[in-house]
């Protein structure tokens, strides 16, 4: 799986409740892609969003290279939490199998959240904690493309993906449409107003 497209980004994982294990795609690709930074937290069987976002916020302040997040389950509510606040330089955002917002009580909070990078949302019919069609439901409300992968579950070791090259070329052409959105960023006119890429971290 070709990465010369991404060579341009910083790429943070974001995992969710539990973390991912050596056999999840994220952490198969933090094998393959080393320069890739996983977000840990410090409590990873606790999902607290407000914790795991601010987690985020710092972890996004140690660098001002534009990011591209890669976040799964618990981990995009988090990033979506985050990204909605301010997130520094934060230019794209895998959102894949996002778990369901009431779950976790923090539907109200998430649900008038609106993210200014591009975003794609990943979702299965048949996955546990969001199926599908609630899953496009929550990306409309979030302003992010919607995809359907059928019946994955929920996108995890236990889907048997292996390395993901499927979900690895989504991240490719998030890192495609971050490049253009970063260029027309920069080619603001003179003595207008900058346009803001990602919010500014709070």
């Amino acid at each position: 799986m070709d990465d010369v497209l991404l060579n341009g980004f910083r790429v943070l994982t974001v995992p969710g409740l539990h973390g991912s294990g050596p056999d999840h795609w994220q952490s198969r690709w933090e094998r393959l892609y080393p320069h890739f930074e996983r977000v840990e937290q410090a409590r990873w069987n606790e999902p607290v969003l407000d914790v795991w976002s601010a987690r985020l916020g710092r972890v996004l302040r140690r660098s001002s290279r534009p990011t591209l997040l890669v976040a799964h389950s618990f981990g995009c509510l988090a990033s979506v939490h985050r990204l909605s606040a301010g997130a520094a330089n934060v230019v794209g955002a895998l959102l894949v199998a996002p778990a369901h917002p009431g779950k976790f009580g923090v539907a109200d909070v998430l649900a008038d959240a609106r993210l200014a990078c591009p975003s794609i949302v990943v979702g299965s019919m048949n996955d546990p904690w969001m199926e599908g069609q609630c899953a496009a439901e929550w990306a409309q409300r979030w302003g992010s493309d919607f995809i359907n992968l059928g019946c994955l579950g929920h996108i995890n070791a236990e889907s048997r993906l292996g390395n993901w090259p499927a979900g690895f070329s989504l991240l490719k052409q998030l890192a495609d449409t971050a490049s253009s959105f970063i260029s027309v960023s920069q080619r603001a006119p003179a003595g207008s107003q900058e346009p803001v890429i990602a919010g500014r971290d709070s």
